[in-house]
C-alpha cells in the first residue's frame, strides 16, 4: 500500500514557526557561546570548533527556512508546483557536526545541534517523500479499476 504525503498549510506554518524559534535559539547559543568561550577558553582547536559548528549549525537552519519558505510560497500560491518540484530540495547530504569538534562544546549546544539536526532530518523525510509522490500517477483505486476492466474484458 502505498502512502500519499500531504504537506498542507498547517504543517508548513508549524514547521515554519518551529524552525524561526530553533533558528533564534541557535543564533543566541552560539553568540552567547562565542562571548563567554573567548573569555574562558584559550585553546584554540576549541575556538575552532565553535566556529565550525556554529557556521555548519546555522547553515543547516538557513537552508530549512528556506525549504520552508518556498513550500509556503507554494500554498500561498506564489509558485506553481513545478517550480517548487524543480527548484525545492534539501540536501540529504548535508554534514552532521563532527563528534570530535562536539565533544569541546558546552553541553547545551551540544544538545542544541542534536536539536537541530533532528528537525533537518524531519524535513529531509518530508522533502524525499513529497518529491516522490507524483500528482499526475493513477490512485490505487484507478489502477485497481483499470486491472478489473483488463480481466472483465478478457473474459
Amino acid at each position: 500500500m502505498s502512502t500519499t504525503i500531504a504537506i498542507n498549510p498547517r504543517i508548513i506554518e508549524g514547521l515554519y514557526s518551529e524552525a524561526l524559534v530553533l533558528s533564534d535559539e541557535v543564533r543566541d547559543a552560539f553568540d552567547m557561546s562565542r562571548r563567554e568561550f573567548s573569555i574562558i577558553v584559550d585553546d584554540d582547536y576549541a575556538r575552532i570548533a565553535l566556529s565550525c559548528e556554529a557556521l555548519r549549525t546555522t547553515t543547516r537552519m538557513m537552508h530549512a527556512l528556506a525549504w520552508l519558505l518556498n513550500h509556503r510560497a507554494f500554498c500561498m500560491g506564489e509558485l506553481s508546483e513545478f517550480q517548487l518540484r524543480r527548484h525545492s530540495r534539501l540536501s540529504a547530504e548535508y554534514p552532521q557536526a563532527e563528534p570530535d569538534r562536539v565533544v569541546l562544546l558546552a553541553p547545551p549546544i551540544r544538545t542544541l545541534i542534536g536539536t537541530t539536526e533532528r528537525f533537518y532530518a524531519r524535513l529531509i523525510r518530508l522533502d524525499r517523500d513529497w518529491h516522490r509522490f507524483d500528482p499526475g500517477a493513477p490512485t490505487a483505486v484507478s489502477r485497481l479499476r483499470d486491472r478489473l476492466r483488463q480481466t472483465v474484458a478478457v473474459n
